[in-house]
């Protein structure tokens, strides 16, 4: 609070001195105004004119006048103006440093709530916006998502035609925004206030500078009649501990709402993956799992609803194998003799959890993670207070997007995020992070609902209607991989057809696509080109 007082006790004096220059330039340009021309004694015609009659001057002279009186007249009321405004901010200033004198005291009075109050008027700005609690929202097309960034890049999700989805190097003007949070991030979590409470639990006593080096990741989003918000994290090499700052644009000065320390390293992550049949890609989803999770991780709980009989002692083996060479035991194999059903799978792996609370997510067998994303997912996730939906990059089909090649890369070397190489999937619900209290309170999934994600979107929409905070964001770390899709002929005609757009969605990129398009096009020009080569060779 004390800074915030210095910082705006700052800019007012700025403010006084700007309009005091102003003042002194107004009445110097008024003083040039009204000071005659030295050849206004002249005949208009010049040395060799005939002089002009008494009544010439007379008028001329008049006409002088009143256009020096109306001009003085437009400058005195600008001057009434200017003084006007200082006086309503010496006022302001003064109220507020009365008010910061009695609360120093301990006999601050009742907060005022004068809409001409500019820091009530901020502070309710906060109030407004989503960074406390949440909204009700009608629909899932209302929430407004964050964008997150790292100190290099920005993973956005609008991108329309020209813009992509990461975007290196940043903007000019968004590069120095989001310096500016970072720095005051820095500022709060180095110098902390009383009401920051790290010196009630004994921190300050440990206490560690942290620089820009130390900022791991960022969120931020605009509501465009409160502000913009910005939820900041750091963390030192080699620790499981994260500062959290949360800051608040509205639409002024940044102001602070908390800053809190997260400790995410005994924090387990329920990862509940439905499946049914699929086994090489299960196959390849434990590669990712055993290296990020296990070699680096360990805070993680895998369970699997299996559906059927066909493929389930391939999967039991591939558990029991990786349980004997990893000492990896944090696994739970659900077999379910039904008819697939992604939903009723990830119902059955929540209510299997039997150890209190625990933070879910719910993840398919053709996803990608990295160590990183499982550290934004707790992050983001917290009970009773806010749910995590984080957006996918999916891959495209690596046959087309990298068919120069004999061979496509590892699937390694194709995580990256490049227009040609894959899309936002901002329409997909499905991948989700949550606590299992929130999601048994708000009556999980709606199981009388058919169709291929139909529950996921139903799920979501609770949410929103709650009060819940809801983070929806792209994130860098978690990928879907392409695989073929399949559509049915006993679909109708109009299935088939959105069938088919969705998988020419998933296959290529745009330009991708309008290469195959014409692809005989560019075969004939490249036949053209090479027999006029020829020609001119034997020539």
């Amino acid at each position: 609070m004390a800074r915030r007082g210095l910082l705006l006790q700052g800019r007012v004096r700025w403010l006084l001195l700007g309009s005091f220059l102003l003042l002194v330039f107004l009445l110097f340009a008024y003083l040039l105004e009204c000071t005659p021309p030295a050849d206004a004694g002249l005949a208009p015609g010049g040395l060799g004119s005939e002089p002009y009659g008494k009544e010439y001057y007379q008028a001329l002279l008049q006409e002088q006048e009143e256009r020096h009186l109306s001009r003085a007249a437009s400058l005195k009321r600008q001057i009434a103006q200017l003084k006007q405004e200082l006086q309503d901010m010496s006022e302001k200033l003064k109220a507020l440093q009365e008010k910061k004198e009695l609360e120093a005291r301990g006999h601050a009075e009742p907060r005022n709530p004068e809409p001409g109050d500019l820091l009530e008027y901020l502070h309710s700005q906060i109030d407004k916006a989503e960074v406390s609690t949440g909204a009700r929202l009608p629909s899932e097309y209302a929430l407004v998502p964050f964008e997150s960034f790292t100190a290099t890049k920005v993973y956005q999700l609008e991108m329309g035609l020209t813009r992509h989805p990461e975007e290196k190097p940043v903007r000019k003007d968004r590069r120095d925004e989001l310096s500016e949070v970072i720095e005051a991030g820095l500022d709060i979590i180095n110098n902390p206030s009383e009401d920051d409470g790290q010196e009630e639990d004994g921190l300050t006593a440990h206490k560690q500078m942290y620089t820009e080096n130390d900022f791991i990741e960022g969120l931020y989003r605009t509501e465009r009649d409160k502000g913009t918000l910005y939820e900041l994290f750091y963390a030192k090499e080699d620790s499981g501990d994260f500062q959290q700052v949360t800051l608040f644009r509205p639409f002024g000065p940044l102001m602070k709402v908390r800053s809190t320390l997260v400790e995410t390293s005994s924090t387990i992550v329920n990862i509940i993956v439905p499946l049914s049949g699929r086994t090489d890609t299960f196959s390849q989803f434990l590669l990712n799992f055993r290296e990020i999770c296990i070699q680096h991780d360990r805070q993680v709980h895998l369970t699997v609803v299996y559906f059927g009989q066909e493929g389930l002692n391939e999967v039991r083996s591939a558990l029991e194998r990786m349980s004997r060479e990893d000492n990896f035991s944090n696994y739970t194999l659900i077999p379910v003799d039904e008819e697939f059903s992604r939903g009723r799978g990830l119902d059955i792996g929540a209510h299997a959890w039997k150890k209190g609370d625990v933070l879910m997510f719910f993840c398919d067998v053709d996803i990608y993670f990295t160590l990183e994303f499982l550290n934004t997912c707790r992050l983001n996730s917290t009970p009773n207070k806010r749910v995590f939906y984080p957006v996918v990059f999916s891959l495209y089909n690596p046959a087309i997007v990298y068919g120069n090649l004999e061979l496509s890369p590892p699937i390694e070397h194709q995580l990256i995020h490049k227009k040609d190489a894959g899309f936002w999937r901002d329409f997909g619900f499905g991948m989700t992070c949550q606590y299992r209290s929130d999601f048994l309170s708000i009556g999980g999934f709606d199981l009388e609902v058919k169709g291929w994600g139909v529950e996921d979107v139903h799920l979501y929409r609770k949410y929103l209607r709650s009060e819940l905070i809801v983070i929806r964001t792209p994130v860098s770390g978690l990928f879907h991989l392409w695989h073929e899709k399949q559509c049915a002929d006993e679909l109708t005609p109009e299935q088939y057809r959105m069938c088919i757009q969705s998988k020419a969605m998933n296959e290529a990129s745009h330009s991708h696509l309008g290469m195959l398009v014409f692809r005989d096009e560019i075969e004939a020009h490249l036949r053209k080109q090479a027999y006029k080569t020829h020609t001119k060779m034997d020539d």
